[in-house]
């Protein structure tokens, strides 16, 4: 007999905005939880240097490698092309908007989790 598995949890690539008008790019989980620690001082030493103000954007990806890869990508994009990428991934405020993504791309397949967001 075969254990259960336990549902599969997105990971999310998001954008935050910080002071001075930095952007700040990371993966987690739960990008709400994760921007209130880095708004309390115990994120990355980046984010304790300069606060986050908003969470600007995120995209939700089937696995922490395939976020991995996009953030990855993003962080080597220019800033107006981050500015993009944020626009065409604004973080659905609600918790049924985004448990109903997270749906929709834990049943994608495995080889359009590979593709790496590119904005328009």
């Amino acid at each position: 007999m075969t254990a259960a598995t336990p549902p599969e949890r997105p990971w999310w690539l998001y954008l935050l905005e910080c002071r001075g008008g930095s952007l700040y790019a990371g993966i987690s989980p739960d990008p709400q939880q994760r921007y209130r620690l880095h708004a309390s001082g115990r994120g990355a030493r980046y984010t304790r240097a300069n606060p986050p103000l908003r969470l600007l954007a995120a995209c939700a990806y089937p696995s922490r490698s395939a976020a991995s890869v996009a953030e990855h990508w993003l962080k080597q994009q220019a800033r107006a092309a981050k500015l993009a990428w944020a626009a065409d991934h604004p973080y659905p405020d609600g918790a049924e908007t985004r448990a109903a993504h997270s749906a929709a791309v834990i049943s994608r397949s495995s080889s359009a989790s590979r593709r790496v967001p590119r904005p328009a």
